[in-house]
C-alpha cells in the first residue's frame, strides 16, 4: 500500500517540540504533520541537489 507509514520514536528538547508545535499551529498541522513535512521537503532538497555539503557532511 502507498500509505503505509512506519512508527519510530523520535526524543526532542522541550523547547524544540514548543517551536515545531508553534510553527505547526501557524500552518495548520499536528507536530507529527508538521515534522513529516519537514522531513520530506529536506529529502526533496538533497534529492535535487539544493542542500550545500559542508565539512561535517
Amino acid at each position: 500500500m502507498a500509505d503505509d507509514k512506519k512508527q519510530i520514536p523520535l526524543r526532542v528538547s522541550a523547547s524544540l517540540y514548543a517551536e515545531l508545535a508553534r510553527w505547526a499551529e501557524d500552518e495548520f498541522r499536528s507536530v507529527n504533520g508538521q515534522i513529516e513535512y519537514l522531513l520530506t521537503e529536506s529529502v526533496k532538497k538533497r534529492k535535487n541537489g539544493n542542500l550545500k555539503k559542508t565539512d561535517d557532511n
